[in-house]
């Protein structure tokens, strides 16, 4: 039996705030056993609320072991941030940290069951994201497809080949893979929404997910899009309910936000997050700036949990000045995906303009260089591209030779691929 504490432990703000301070001398302790923090922990929360933010530049300063709390000896793993905004930082977990990362994973509304056949579909390296869905999935019994999206060896028509025939239950991905996942099932001669009946739910993170994108891909598959927000420094942050709302696991960490221009710190509010996770064994963080733009809020959800829900906005550094106007990827995707039948797009923010191309037809680019124009009051140019203007043919169809490194070659045979992997 977990002494972690689960969702209904608690009632209300106040006990939710008891809950964080009965774990958070732990906590400091922990962090009082690393190089990093040694010397400057606070007794209590009043002191802690006081410390200055951790950085994502004092995460790489500190590589690789300057943040660690335990003996080597106890790691289980080692992992690495995939590096979006800059040189990748170090994470590691104990067995126990495991532990917990696989519980707030596993909180699924819709729940990770021993039926469940689960593909994973996100990178199985050095960040933790595979692997942490693996282990929650394993953690509740659930057959596991290891379908690492980083690998030639898991071509698109190969994933659409299992998600049927293996009569996937549960996928996890980034939202767009499972856009390119429905393409290449059309490119099949397949329904998405028909032919993959057994498909109840699509665990999706990694990237902002507005309200028109989510219900293009639930349309698309006809199954509930399920979000999922963390980071590999952190695992599992936020979660969704059954309600579509995504509930920050302040039970299991200490949340703040940050705003950027004043440096002022509020419990809730629009801002940088920043995260005290209060269960960590190897890398104790004290208040960690993530760096996302999010926008927290304590007002009651209607499904009950006594959580702080969140949206997530994206990356601060991701903003883009356009003709005066601050231009975001969110903001323009959801223009995006409110277009009928549009999938795939790409644009370029310039100084003066930005410039869209999108796979559809002429009214669609135009609607969007309207839409464009009435959110954000910048000059756009957008483009109609025929299908595969954007996403090649190839990639939904090819499946490449993937072979074993070899040096012996028959007469006939290509030896140019000696000691290659693909």
């Amino acid at each position: 039996m977990s002494d972690r504490p689960e969702i209904g432990d608690w009632a209300g703000p106040g006990g939710l705030a008891a809950v964080q301070d009965a774990r958070l001398p732990e906590t400091l302790a922990a962090a009082a056993r690393s190089p990093f923090y040694r010397g400057r922990v606070p007794v209590d929360r009043a002191g802690l609320m006081e410390m200055p933010l951790t950085t994502k530049a004092d995460l790489r300063d500190a590589y690789p072991f300057g943040l660690l709390a335990v003996d080597r000896r106890r790691l289980a793993t080692y992992h690495e941030s995939s590096g979006t905004t800059g040189t990748p930082s170090s994470s590691y977990y104990t067995e126990e940290d495991w532990l917990d990362l696989s519980e707030r994973y596993a909180r699924k509304w819709v729940g990770i069951r021993d039926s469940d056949t689960f593909l994973v579909r996100t990178p199985y390296a050095l960040m933790i994201t595979g692997h942490l869905a693996q282990a929650a999935a394993r953690m509740r019994g659930a057959t596991v497809v290891p379908a690492d999206n980083r690998s030639t060896a898991m071509p698109y028509p190969r994933v659409v080949r299992l998600l049927r025939d293996l009569r996937v239950t549960l996928t996890w991905s980034m939202p767009t893979d499972t856009l390119l996942w429905a393409a290449a099932a059309r490119t099949a001669g397949l329904d998405p929404g028909r032919d993959f009946p057994a498909l109840r739910a699509l665990f999706v993170g990694g990237e902002p997910l507005g309200a028109a994108k989510r219900a293009r891909i639930a349309q698309l598959w006809n199954a509930p899009v399920v979000e999922e927000y963390g980071a590999t420094e952190c695992g599992s942050l936020a979660g969704e309910c059954s309600a579509g709302r995504l509930h920050l696991w302040a039970d299991r960490a200490i949340f703040e936000v940050r705003d950027p221009a004043t440096g002022r710190i509020t419990p809730a509010g629009r801002g940088q997050l920043v995260v005290t996770p209060l269960y960590r064994e190897a890398m104790p963080l004290l208040r960690y700036n993530t760096e996302d733009e999010a926008e927290v809020s304590t007002d009651p959800c209607r499904c009950g949990w006594d959580l702080p829900t969140v949206r997530v906005l994206g990356r601060s550094a991701a903003v883009h000045r356009v003709a005066g106007a601050a231009v975001t990827q969110a903001g323009v995707e959801e223009l995006v995906f409110q277009l009928p039948g549009v999938l795939f797009w790409r644009a370029r923010a310039l100084p003066d303009r930005l410039l869209v191309e999108l796979e559809g037809d002429r009214g669609a680019a135009d609607a969007l260089i309207s839409a464009i124009r009435a959110r954000y009051d910048v000059p756009a140019e957008v483009s109609a591209l025929p299908p595969g203007g954007l996403v090649p043919h190839t990639l939904l169809t090819d499946a490449p030779d993937v072979v074993k490194p070899r040096s012996l070659f028959g007469p006939a045979e290509d030896w140019t691929r000696a000691l290659s992997y693909y």
